[in-house]
């Protein structure tokens, strides 16, 4: 399977009302999974530009999520504290960065009002640099990814307070 089928089973699985596409052909495997929420095309051709990778998603958020939580005293306050907040979550896998180039100030940080279509970040995926919006209005908390690092699809990148 090639890179140009990928993409028409991305378009079929989006304009369908199929909530998941699996194909196996001999070692080679693809899931395509629509979410819940309106994504822009360009988002989602570039999701999948590195398929042929085995493509797990749901494990991602549940390994990222720990890992940013052990710096409150313990697991049950930890999730009270991020239960009143709004997470921005990457729409591909990719490079995650701050800035639109080196020597520019950073899009988002600890503080910055966000408002919808207000960009937080950029992920790079195979040389296209998508520009990741905000969905909600709110004030980030806490940047949950390290500027430069690679991030997974439906990986959590900040925490917004909605209030």
């Amino acid at each position: 399977m090639d890179f140009k089928q990928i993409q028409e089973l991305i378009k079929l699985v989006n304009k369908s009302n199929l909530s998941e596409l699996t194909i196996e052909e001999k070692d080679f495997k693809v899931t395509i999974k629509q979410k819940e929420e309106i994504i822009q095309q360009t988002l989602i051709s570039g999701q999948f530009q590195q398929a042929p990778q085995a493509f797990a998603p749901a494990p991602a958020p549940t390994a990222a999520l720990p890992a940013a939580a052990p710096s409150a005293p313990s697991a049950s306050s930890a999730a009270d504290d991020t239960s009143k907040y709004v997470t921005i979550k990457s729409p591909m896998i990719g490079t995650f960065y701050r800035k639109p180039a080196p020597d520019k100030p950073l899009f988002a940080e600890v503080g910055t009002e966000v408002t919808p279509g207000k960009v937080v970040c950029i992920i790079e995926a195979m040389k296209l640099f998508n520009e990741i919006e905000s969905e909600v209005k709110g004030k980030i908390v806490k940047v949950l990814v390290e500027d430069q690092s690679p991030v997974e699809y439906d990986q959590p990148l900040f925490l917004v307070d909605p209030s």
